[in-house]
């Protein structure tokens, strides 16, 4: 005998975000147009160009990406001997992103890869990607992903881990035949 709401044989599957039905499709198209540049340049100026522009790409993204990180670094190190917290921003992860499109072969790649290590276009970026992530952690589901980095975020500012229990009036083991009456090991691992 059942009681409430009867319940479906077959649950409804989630919706699947745009981003990942369109992320594929975005994929082949820009690497099918970065193959067609490719050919085209090399047509009109010569196969062994089209290489040294590849493998200049590939230096200048490693440089680029060595010298990023190398400032995180830095502003990390400095942070934690003046002891306040590693200041926001920097552009230091959107030139690491960068020097990333810069190696990876393809012209398309290398321009937005460019593009990124202007410092206008990465406060434009960097701003544009901060209000999303704010937006999607405000709207995120409480118990979510997105609420667990809210709480870490708000409770545990100096990282230490407070031990403890958690005792419920009138636990009744919740099914498992326990009824709470024996005592229960410490939580220490």
């Amino acid at each position: 005998m059942t009681t409430g709401a009867p319940t479906h044989p077959y649950p409804a599957r989630p919706r699947r975000s745009r981003l990942r039905r369109y992320l594929p499709l975005g994929l082949a198209a820009w690497l099918v147009l970065e193959i067609w540049l490719l050919t085209v340049v090399a047509g009109a100026a010569g196969g062994f160009t089209v290489f040294l522009l590849l493998v200049a790409g590939l230096v200048l993204g490693s440089v680029v990406i060595k010298r990023a990180g190398r400032r995180a670094f830095q502003n990390l190190n400095e942070a934690l001997q003046r002891g306040a917290p590693p200041s926001r921003g920097g552009g230091n992860g959107l030139m690491m992103l960068g020097g990333l499109l810069l190696m990876i072969p393809g012209l398309v790649s290398d321009v937005l890869g460019l593009l990124l290590l202007l410092p206008p276009v990465q406060k434009v970026v960097g701003g544009y990607a901060e209000r999303t992530v704010d937006r999607k952690l405000r709207a995120a589901a409480s118990g979510s992903l997105g609420d667990a980095f809210q709480q870490a975020r708000i409770h545990r500012p100096d990282g230490k881990v407070v031990q403890g229990e958690v005792i419920r009036d009138g636990d009744q083991g919740y099914g498992t035949g326990d009824t709470g009456r024996e005592p229960r090991p410490p939580l220490t691992r």
